[in-house]
């Protein structure tokens, strides 16, 4: 029997990445997470276009945990407009536009891998409304989350087929990003206890 493990990693952090959003979901429903709307519409439409890339140049398995992460992305956006941060800011929309940039950059150059530098850019800043309201509010975010997102953006790199810039830089920004907010949030949460 043929086994091929860029599916079977792909099936792995596909999975983790669905369990991952589970409990983010339960609080939202609880009313201890509340997202921001903004920030999880930008970051699906940025994924959004990740995803594409990576299809593009061939990604296979390692774009699954990709295309899962659009469809919760959007879910959360649109369960935050009823019990999420109902401001929406400049810096909002800028992230937003700029998610749209890098799908015109893409389209106008041809080029998939301005688009996913393009959208790396934005994912950095689209993260800082939630970073700013973690830091105040270090408790009202899922911190499960973030951490089984690490575990999934690697294993979805590994899962690549076709392992390049395109494909990869997306899920090793993201992993960084996570990372690194997981410890904030931790910190944060120690230094109020």
């Amino acid at each position: 029997m043929f086994f091929d493990h860029y599916v079977a990693v792909g099936i792995v952090a596909t999975t983790i990445g669905l369990i991952s959003y589970i409990p983010y979901f339960r609080d939202i429903f609880r009313g201890t997470t509340k997202p921001h709307p903004f920030s999880w519409f930008a970051w699906g439409t940025i994924t959004a276009v990740a995803f594409a890339a990576q299809i593009v140049k061939g990604g296979g398995a390692g774009t699954w945990a990709t295309g899962i992460t659009v469809v919760a992305c959007y879910g959360i956006a649109a369960l935050a407009l009823v019990k999420g941060e109902k401001t929406i800011s400049t810096l909002d929309w800028f992230c937003f536009a700029g998610a749209l940039f890098g799908i015109a950059l893409w389209i106008a150059t041809s080029n998939p891998l301005a688009a996913v530098v393009i959208v790396c850019i934005v994912d950095l800043i689209a993260f800082v409304p939630t970073f700013a309201k973690a830091y105040r509010k270090p408790d009202e975010e899922t911190v499960s989350t973030y951490s089984l997102g690490v575990a999934k953006w690697i294993l979805s790199i590994l899962a690549l087929r076709s392992v390049n810039l395109t494909t990869a830089l997306f899920p090793v920004v993201v992993t960084v990003l996570n990372a690194v907010f997981v410890v904030m949030v931790l910190l944060k949460r120690r230094r109020a206890a």
